[in-house]
């Protein structure tokens, strides 16, 4: 991977790679995540945070009934739900995860596009 990158430094003109310097690289795991807040869908993904953790919360409230339950029906009147809360709250979390890896992908295009452009006369 990072003869790649330095095959793009060198590709690069010196504008290009002291832009790309100034911007730092690659972001790390934190400002891919805030990146998915952006224009655009910023909102749907935090009404689906919000959704996610309200699930979570009640999930993990469920299951400490279920484990504070000492008859079987009562266990599975708390556990059921609490599986399924927990699998909800999951299911979102993790709908959010391709979001992060289209913004990786774009930023990448935009590298390449970069590339394109500088090597036309």
């Amino acid at each position: 991977m990072r003869d790649l990158d330095r095959m793009i430094d060198e590709a690069l003109g010196q504008e290009e790679s002291e832009l790309l310097r100034r911007v730092s690289g690659e972001p790390n795991l934190a400002e891919r995540a805030m990146g998915v807040f952006g224009p655009g869908v910023g909102w749907m993904v935090a009404v689906m945070m919000v959704v996610q953790t309200a699930l979570f919360v009640a999930g993990v409230w469920a299951g400490w009934n279920f484990f504070q339950a000492s008859e079987p029906v009562a266990q599975l009147r708390w556990g059921l739900p609490s599986a399924v809360l927990l699998l909800m709250s999951l299911i979102i979390k993790l709908a959010v995860a391709p979001a992060i890896y289209h913004n990786q992908v774009m930023r990448e295009l935009k590298r390449v596009e970069l590339q394109i452009a500088r090597m036309r006369p």
